[in-house]
């Protein structure tokens, strides 16, 4: 019996794990472009703007960070907090905290699904070979004295069906396991400017004073004489 035939005698389950196979690799290369596009290195634009806001204040740090128009969690954190410093150091956090949450569910996207793809696999492929025990059994039921032939096709479906899944579940697995770890070290890139930015806004210098504007001059002393004239 060729692969082919294999394939054949494996029967209708072995489509369903197919098309699974093609959902979690499709799954695998969208979630991983998105890593690599997020996981661009920021370390170079954290350090320009905590240099900017200890020499110019958050604006400009600002300013620098929207001109690099970096595509990381961690440039959207740190944008996030710039934006809000100018109403204090706890509304800086809480921008940043949601910035934070919201990175995490892109980061994160895609890989509970691979997580219950490594999960139903191996079911479906019990299933699979539980429904070729049993037409290998219809065999014996019919027949008195089985061919190998005859009983070759229900084993043939069980076997099949296990291994199928069995590849579809290590994938799913191994990808799920590669991707998370991936998107942890981008969290803790993000994360780390959440801790830190805080500080920079405590030791930012204060904001300038506007162009063309003149301390108040001091008013004149006036002598009061209630004395009356002689």
């Amino acid at each position: 019996m060729t692969s082919l035939d294999l394939l054949r005698a494996a029967g209708p389950l072995l489509w369903v794990l197919l098309a699974l196979s093609v959902y979690v690799v499709y799954l695998i290369a969208v979630r991983a472009q998105a890593l690599a596009r997020l996981g661009q290195d920021a370390r170079t634009l954290t350090e320009r703007a905590r240099a900017v806001t200890a020499e110019s204040g958050p604006a400009a740090a600002l300013a620098e960070v929207d001109r690099a128009a970096h595509p990381s969690p961690a440039a959207g954190v740190l944008r996030a907090g710039l934006a809000r410093a100018d109403r204090g150091v706890d509304a800086a956090e809480r921008a940043m905290q949601a910035a934070l949450l919201d990175a995490e569910e892109r980061l994160y996207a895609g890989l509970s699904t691979l997580g219950t793809a490594a999960q139903v696999a191996p079911l479906l492929g019990l299933l699979g070979t539980v429904i070729g025990m049993v037409r290998s059994f219809l065999v014996f039921s019919q027949t008195t004295a089985p061919t190998p032939a005859q009983l070759a096709t229900g084993i043939s479906e069980a076997l099949v069906n296990t291994a199928a899944g069995l590849v579809v579940a290590i994938l799913a697995y191994v990808a799920r396991g590669a991707l998370r770890a991936r998107a942890d070290r981008i969290a803790t890139q993000a994360e780390q400017v959440r801790e830190e930015l805080p500080g920079w806004l405590i030791r930012a210098p204060a904001a300038p004073v506007w162009a063309g504007s003149a301390p108040e001059a001091p008013l004149p002393e006036v002598a009061l004489n209630f004395g009356g004239a002689r």
